[in-house]
């Protein structure tokens, strides 16, 4: 068995199979991808049906990434012949004059820089548009037409796919155990032996801080278990893909939904809402909380997208304490590449997995990723402290 590679990189999920298959392009049968489960689990963060995918950012360091985010999907998807990302255009919501507003103001500025085109809506233009929301006060709303849904199942099988009709090997059932840099190499421990590369590419979720121990680092990523919700509703016309748009809202209950897709039903979940966790140890139940919590935004603004709960998936997000994500070459080890999606980066993974294939092959990428290094106090700060807003400390419902 071949155990020298140019390239390995640990995590086969959304990030690393993207990460795979843009190597092998390049690279070819010198590409190992490493999955400590069977591929297609649904442990991680990139599963199921449907993410979010979107022009919409409200800073200009992600609005600018979000064009080549479309593009490198595009690519994929004519190599694969598989539909990928869906444009069922979409809102984002506040109410107006509201806390939360702001949010569409910083939207609709990042957007107006970079040139993206949107439009402006109030409460009324927003109903007549979409009868099936239900307001009776004021809000700021921003129409994008490209927003959708990105398939994360298609998404990651894809970039698999294509990696190993290139080349690539892809061997799953495998836990790295440990990484070893040596000289301007890394050997990688698993339990199925040691495998050594020149380049790696370190994409492994929630468990990256558990990998990173092995070379005396720690990130301080905070795990979450998260949930999204389908529901049978017995409107599911009404929420096809064509007469319901793919949504957030900015609000003390940051809700996002998706037009029926995947199931025969909508689909709801609230954003960074769930419990700290170990990735290796959390129990995968749904909470019933935040189940009441869903249906209750639901009957106050959209009641027609509820029906009977056909099933609860839960999943995990890896975010760093400013919840912006790593992507770059660790400073201390410059033959190591590293990414942490922060919980809404699927929309990014194949223009991400292309990004880490240029810092491993070229030590460089044309695009700016200066605010997401591994340098920054957020990162690499021991004392720095979570400066963003957690909502799972709700009280009981």
């Amino acid at each position: 068995m071949k155990t020298n590679y140019d390239h390995i990189v640990i995590g086969c999920g959304g990030i690393g199979s993207a990460a795979a298959y843009w190597l092998s392009r390049r690279a070819g049968q010198e590409v190992l991808g490493l999955e400590q489960f069977e591929i297609g689990h649904t442990k991680g963060g990139s599963q199921d049906h449907s993410r979010i995918i979107r022009l919409t950012y409200d800073s200009d360091e992600y609005t600018r990434l979000t064009p080549h985010s479309y593009t490198a999907w595009g690519t994929v998807e004519d190599e694969s012949g598989q539909k990928i990302v869906h444009k069922t255009g979409g809102l984002t919501m506040a109410i107006k004059d509201g806390p939360h507003q702001q949010h569409i103001h910083n939207y609709a500025n990042s957007m107006t820089n970079c040139a993206i085109p949107f439009e402006r809506l109030n409460a009324d233009e927003v109903m007549k548009r979409y009868p099936q929301w239900t307001f009776d006060e004021d809000v700021d709303a921003l129409y994008q037409a490209d927003m959708g849904l990105a398939d994360a199942v298609k998404g990651n099988g894809s970039h698999l796919a294509l990696a190993r009709r290139r080349g690539a090997t892809i061997i799953d059932r495998c836990p790295v155990t440990a990484i070893r840099p040596v000289n301007d190499a890394v050997e990688v421990a698993t339990v199925k032996g040691t495998f050594s590369c020149q380049r790696l590419i370190l994409a492994a979720g929630g468990w990256t801080d558990k990998l990173l121990k092995s070379v005396g680092l720690n990130y301080r990523i905070i795990v979450t278990q998260e949930q999204v919700t389908y529901y049978a509703t017995p409107n599911v016309r009404e929420f096809s893909i064509g007469r319901f748009p793919t949504f957030i809202w900015e609000g003390e209950i940051p809700a996002y939904g998706f037009p029926a897709y995947g199931e025969v039903a909508t689909k709801l979940g609230i954003d960074c809402a769930g419990p700290v966790v170990d990735a290796d140890k959390r129990d995968y139940a749904p909470s019933e909380r935040l189940e009441r919590l869903s249906e209750s935004w639901l009957k106050k603004y959209c009641p027609g997208f509820l029906g009977p709960i056909l099933v609860t998936k839960t999943c995990q997000y890896d975010m760093p304490r400013d919840r912006n994500f790593i992507l770059d070459v660790m400073p201390e080890y410059p033959q190591i590449s590293v990414f942490v999606g922060a919980g809404h980066a699927y929309k990014f993974a194949s223009l991400f997995g292309k990004i880490l294939s240029e810092l491993a092959i070229d030590g460089k990428t044309p695009h700016d990723i200066s605010a997401f290094s591994a340098a920054r106090p957020a990162v690499a700060d021991p004392n720095y402290q979570i400066s963003f807003q957690h909502h799972g400390d709700w009280g009981a419902m």
